[in-house]
């Protein structure tokens, strides 16, 4: 089949460990028993199909070089689990916008230096033949996503949201997709196994085994960048929005709730720890108590999902489907348009790749 070419806005951990996925697989064969795959074979595409053809990025130490070496740059500080070969894409500077908080300049190689000059997006996307643009910039850039789905309409390709600023979920932006023919999936990509669908199965074991869950949180740690930016409250307003109704969706209730980033912790590195308590009451109201404790590598746990999201949003393509994508949007992500419990979003997924939704 036909490559998937895509693009991609911030060069961070989650695109390292994307492009890393997609040599990983290429480089062993992507076979249908291939460990750590959702989905081998996704309608008809492979891993192996995905091409990166552009990539944009603010920091100084990744504009200019190729993705292949961009991707394990300074600040990211994902593992390397394979050799990723010269791909040929420049990265190419884009505007900042609010995509830099304040105290992240130093971070991203920004403190002592002048912005570089942007390049025009929607002529590089043009150009490149990308048909479908990933925003992974940090979490809080409300105005530098707009700005990227923009571009995204203007050069006529997807779009995929995996941070948590909402634009597939948001009527308005949905509309504008679906005027210009064009797919869009989102918001807040879940991780593989990661704290908001852990979370989201166990409320749901509860729920239906007549448990009535009284209170719950969600705590998360980290030593990405990700957690340093989202040291700032300001930054994560929509984070904690979305992680919290993924999980209190699954209830006809309302129970107190704290769910989202608490701590930085350098040494970590990519290294997400999460810490979960759930209470409800059981048979004759008699209490139960859940605590538990995930550790993954943050990154890769995002890639791994990723891979299904590109491909089914090149089966939208190609078959001429515009707007939101319901079906994989309530898979993949924490705040799609439509939530619904995993296992029916499964099922939707499935139905989609066969061609009936």
């Amino acid at each position: 089949m036909a490559s998937i070419k895509v693009a991609i806005a911030g060069v961070g951990n989650c695109a390292s460990s994307l492009i890393q996925g997609v040599c990983f697989y290429r480089n062993n064969g992507g076979s249908d028993d291939a460990v750590g795959l959702m989905h081998p074979n996704f309608g008809g595409y492979h891993i192996s199909d995905i091409e990166f053809v552009a990539a944009f990025d603010v920091d100084p130490r990744k504009v200019g070089k190729d993705l292949s070496e961009a991707i394990f740059s300074p600040p990211n500080c994902t593992i390397k689990f394979t050799d990723v070969p010269r791909i040929g894409v420049r990265v190419e500077a884009a505007p900042i916008l609010d995509g830099v908080a304040p105290h992240m300049r130093e971070a991203f190689g920004l403190a002592d230096v002048q912005p570089l000059k942007p390049v025009d997006v929607a002529d590089v996307l043009k150009e490149s033949g990308a048909e479908i643009l990933i925003n992974y910039l940090p979490v809080g850039s409300m105005k530098a996503t707009q700005f990227y789905a923009e571009q995204a309409l203007k050069a006529g390709c997807g779009f995929i949201n995996a941070i948590p600023e909402f634009i597939a979920s948001d009527p308005n932006w949905a509309k504008k997709f679906e005027e210009a023919r064009l797919p869009i999936a989102g918001d807040d990509i879940k991780s593989q196994i990661g704290a908001t669908i852990l979370h989201r199965m166990l409320v749901d074991l509860l729920r239906s085994r007549g448990v009535k869950v009284e209170e719950t949180y969600q705590l998360n740690i980290g030593g990405n960048t990700d957690f340093l930016n989202m040291t700032v409250e300001d930054r994560l307003a929509r984070k904690r929005i979305s992680k919290t109704e993924a999980v209190t969706s699954l209830l006809s209730y309302t129970i107190p709730v704290r769910i989202g980033p608490s701590d930085y912790i350098p040494f970590l590195k990519d290294r997400k720890i999460c810490y979960i308590n759930i209470v409800g009451k059981k048979f004759g109201g008699v209490p139960v108590y859940i605590d538990v404790k995930l550790s993954v590598e943050d990154s890769p746990n995002s890639a791994g999902v990723m891979v299904d999201v590109i491909r089914a949003m090149k089966i939208a393509l190609d078959r001429g489907i515009s707007g939101p994508l319901i079906s994989i949007s309530a898979y993949a992500f924490k705040h799609p348009p439509i939530q619904v419990p995993d296992y029916v979003a499964r099922r939707w997924v499935e139905e989609f790749i066969e061609g009936k939704r």
